[in-house]
């Protein structure tokens, strides 16, 4: 039944486009019908832990292996298997496998550092763990910033009677806004980086509006934290405390064994490649996978297993964004196609929102059409599709256009907070903290939160850096 339905949608999606496999995929030539199953993943990810719990869990990735299928077989029919192929191998090798090795790396080194001791919630307490996890999420990663603080802040939290406000911040600030200021920090600056945005252009072009946000959110949670501590019963020290420290220093040289090779594969251009299926393979990034691939591998070594398990370190989260983002960055392939064909191809309505009248681009409407679909439907595929609708030429988005990349990078991450899937690591706190005791708000609820709060900072934003 399924391969029978794939088979009939395969050639309903093809007849939106004729067969010209000589001229590899002209968007040109698509209907917005290409876009059907980029939409139906994104969808998908979005909707299926809440509407198919039970279901979505187990067999994620057969959803994305169904919609992957349903854009790679109407591309090969209706442009022919060797375009396909290439279209493929070129998204894989120089997209999706150097995103989700640096994720692996990342992930891993990070889950080997264990924060140990005890610590008392007090708002001061609390306020310095967010503000330090906002740090150096840019450094480990949200996820790997995540993964190594949520646990010792809820222990610090459990005495309080309402803690769920700890947890919605920390979203807000670990968990998105804190991985602004480099490729490391979220996925969506890491691809801006795989297709040429320097590396330290992050850094050099967002840090007014990160240190805004971050001392804006760090303000009102303090003020709210006090607020609320009030109406808690007080909470005495526990019997078995212990001075607050990190274990698994190790992994912090690992950690920047992995900048630096990814520093240097940006700076560094020996000029050796080889082309394989009409890819060119560069040396120093292979060299920079390489490393990625030894930098996992030696943390698992060198730290401890019982750390680990201490950390509550799995490979489900790695596992499933590695399957969920094969899916998604084999359906944006024809997506991909279709915005290269710009106010010639089927997204000329797109390109009218966004650029004003004469062809200047609107950064506003940049910057909050990419916050709002990123909100939704993961923030690092949106920021690819904006990236490639301002352009997609790196140089001319650093240097004239550099105030529209700034928009398109402030909504994928900034907005990536809104919901609890926006980005990776935020269902993930989520159902830590759930599985910890805390009463943590619905779907909607939490979207109270970010709507009430994080909606009228980024007017604000707007307002002061981006009009």
């Amino acid at each position: 039944m399924l391969f029978r339905s794939l088979a009939l949608a395969s050639l309903l999606l093809s007849w939106a486009a004729p067969a010209v496999a000589a001229e590899g995929l002209n968007g040109a030539s698509m209907s917005l019908a290409w876009g059907i199953p980029f939409a139906g993943i994104l969808l998908s990810i979005a909707l299926g832990p809440i509407v198919a719990h039970e279901w979505w869990h187990p067999h994620y990735g057969k959803a994305a292996a169904f919609w992957a299928l349903l854009a790679l077989l109407p591309l090969a029919f209706a442009f022919g298997p060797h375009a396909t192929a290439e279209a493929l191998f070129h998204t894989l090798a120089l997209e999706y496998v150097p995103l989700i090795l640096m994720l692996f790396a990342l992930f891993t080194a990070a889950g080997g550092l264990v924060a140990r001791g005890s610590l008392r919630g007090t708002p001061l307490v609390n306020t310095a763990l967010l503000a330090f996890g906002a740090g150096i999420a840019s450094i480990v990663g949200t996820t790997g910033a995540s993964m190594i603080l949520i646990r010792p802040l809820l222990r610090a939290n459990a005495g309080r009677k309402r803690n769920a406000h700890v947890v919605v911040f920390f979203i807000f600030l670990v968990s998105n806004i804190g991985g602004s200021l480099t490729p490391l920090g979220d996925p969506p600056l890491f691809l801006g980086f795989l297709r040429g945005v320097d590396f330290f252009w992050t850094a050099r072009n967002l840090w007014p509006e990160t240190l805004f946000a971050v001392v804006v959110l760090l303000a009102l949670f303090f003020a709210l934290d006090t607020r609320l501590e009030r109406d808690d019963a007080p909470s005495s020290e526990p019997a078995d405390a212990e001075p607050f420290r990190v274990t698994g220093l190790v992994n912090l040289a690992l950690i920047a064994v992995a900048v630096t090779a990814i520093v240097l594969s940006g700076a560094w251009k020996p000029g050796v490649s080889f082309e394989l299926l009409g890819t060119k393979l560069e040396l120093q990034n292979l060299l920079r996978e390489a490393v990625m691939i030894a930098v996992g591998l030696a943390s698992l070594a060198l730290t401890a297993r019982a750390e680990r398990e201490r950390n509550g370190f799995e490979w489900e989260p790695i596992v499933e964004v590695a399957l969920l983002f094969a899916g998604i960055f084999t359906c944006i392939i024809p997506v991909m196609a279709m915005l290269h064909a710009g106010a010639q191809g089927p997204f000329a309505s797109l390109v009218g929102l966004v650029f004003r009248v004469g062809g200047a681009p609107n950064d506003p409407a940049f910057f909050w059409l990419t916050g709002i679909l990123s909100s939704f439907l993961d923030n690092a595929p949106t920021y690819l599709v904006f990236f490639e609708l301002a352009g997609g030429d790196p140089a001319r988005l650093m240097g004239p256009l550099a105030s529209t990349l700034t928009a398109i990078s402030l909504g994928a991450v900034f907005m990536g907070a809104n919901t609890y899937v926006g980005n990776a690591p935020n269902f993930m706190v989520y159902s830590i903290a759930r599985a910890g005791g805390v009463r943590m708000p619905g779907f909607f609820g939490y979207m109270l939160w970010s709507g009430g709060i994080l909606i009228p900072l980024f007017v604000v934003i707007q307002w002061l850096f981006l009009s």
